[in-house]
């Protein structure tokens, strides 16, 4: 019939706009993921990542050692851990991430931990709060370079005065996990510009 060859058709270049508008969005996520300006900050930000009981996980692992060299090269002061746990009993992932560098050689008098939060939105919001007592208001986002350009969106709305400054590279390693986070990040970064636009 006619009219259903039409609606099949709309459905068709409904589809096709979404996909084109999910693709424009994913490449820009892993476009900004490769954007580090060379900023100098107060401290860097570390967003929090799975600690598996007191070790970080690979990913997380990977940011602590960027904060570190951060740290190492000058471009910081501070290092301001952030995250809580999902289980009662064991170490937050703030304090897992400070222990790690604190054997690599920062000292514990520049780190500050946010042991609470569970969200992107949580960590930096809480981060704020603990640093600005110790005069931090410029900060360098460390996280997952796919994850940056929402946190980093998100920072920036909760008037962080944030820069990116993304792992060299993931530790999602295998083509099924990147295709995974980075689907992920496209809904979430997607959902977070329309939450935003309505409220």
């Amino acid at each position: 019939m006619p009219y259903l060859r039409l609606m099949f058709r709309g459905f068709l270049c409904a589809v096709f706009l979404l996909a084109v508008g999910m693709g424009t969005v994913a490449w820009g996520i892993v476009d900004y993921g490769s954007t580090d300006d060379g900023e100098m900050a107060d401290a860097a930000l570390v967003l929090g990542a799975a600690a598996w009981g007191d070790k970080p996980s690979p990913v997380f692992r990977e940011r602590i050692r960027h904060a570190v060299e951060l740290y190492r090269s000058g471009r910081v002061r501070w290092i301001v851990f952030t995250g809580g746990t999902p289980v009662p009993g064991y170490p937050s992932e703030a304090e897992v991430g400070r222990s790690y560098a604190l054997k690599a050689g920062v000292p514990m008098t520049a780190m500050l931990a946010e042991t609470e939060s569970r969200t992107t939105w949580g960590n930096l919001e809480n981060a704020r709060k603990l640093a600005e007592p110790f005069g931090i208001h410029r900060y360098l986002l460390v996280s997952d370079p796919w994850h940056m350009r929402r946190a980093v969106l998100m920072a920036r709305d909760l008037g962080l005065n944030a820069h990116p400054s993304p792992t060299d590279s993931t530790r999602f390693r295998t083509f099924g996990a990147k295709c995974s986070f980075l689907l992920r990040e496209t809904w979430l970064y997607t959902g977070y510009r329309i939450f935003r636009t309505l409220s």
